[in-house]
């Protein structure tokens, strides 16, 4: 069994190169880190666990530049996030960040890929909340066109990409509907969710919701 740790890395922690280091000596599997640009101060969204929302969320570092601190100093440590709110990211800028990741750390990136559930934050990146699922769907099928060996255009509903020569492309090779890095969608267990993994994932990152004994049949029928 391959043990791996999430933590929120911020301005105040331990750095990213110590604890890449660290978790490698010590046989861990891998480091994964999570997302939020800002919490804006002013917000009718709860937050999901209830009570008042910890200020790391606030302070956290950008995990792409996190993970490359990490991927520089060890060898072996799986790296990933946990997880990308792609909404609200330009994907073509995306699709570089994670392919460099995955290059530069010789094929060790995981990209976990989230929804959100922070509404002000998501607008403040010009995202309409009821769309962002499909959203998502259709920036993962923009970034696999350019990380397909051949240059191929993508028109999609929020996006589109001319055919292109975009390198570097992902270590890991495709796997089935799967190109680039190893994914994980990640949240509570449900058909909309799975959807998305039968779609274009390799797996689901559980987050919240019901234990995995009542979660796994649901992904089974999807």
């Amino acid at each position: 069994m391959r043990i791996s740790t999430t933590i929120f890395l911020t301005d105040e922690t331990i750095t990213p190169a110590r604890l890449a280091r660290e978790l490698e000596e010590r046989g861990f599997g891998g480091l994964y880190l999570p997302e939020h640009t800002h919490i804006p101060v002013e917000r009718v969204t709860p937050y999901p666990a209830g009570g008042e929302l910890p200020p790391e969320y606030g302070r956290t570092l950008d995990p792409f530049v996190a993970l490359a601190q990490a991927a520089a100093v060890t060898e072996r440590l799986g790296l990933g996030t946990g997880i990308t709110l792609v909404a609200q990211h330009d994907p073509v800028a995306l699709a570089k960040q994670i392919a460099t990741l995955d290059h530069l750390s010789g094929g060790r990136f995981t990209l976990g890929v989230g929804f959100g559930w922070n509404v002000e934050e998501a607008a403040d990146h010009g995202v309409e909340w009821g769309t962002r699922r499909e959203l998502v769907r259709d920036r993962m099928a923009l970034m696999r066109a350019l990380w397909a060996a051949e240059p191929v255009a993508y028109e999609g509903a929020f996006g589109s990409v001319r055919a292109s020569h975009a390198y570097p492309k992902p270590v890991q090779k495709p796997r089935g509907p799967v190109v680039g890095p190893r994914t994980l969608v990640g949240g509570a267990a449900g058909p909309k969710l799975f959807a998305h993994v039968c779609e274009y994932a390799d797996g689901w990152m559980p987050i919240g919701g019901r234990g995995l004994g009542e979660s796994l049949p649901v992904l089974r029928e999807g």
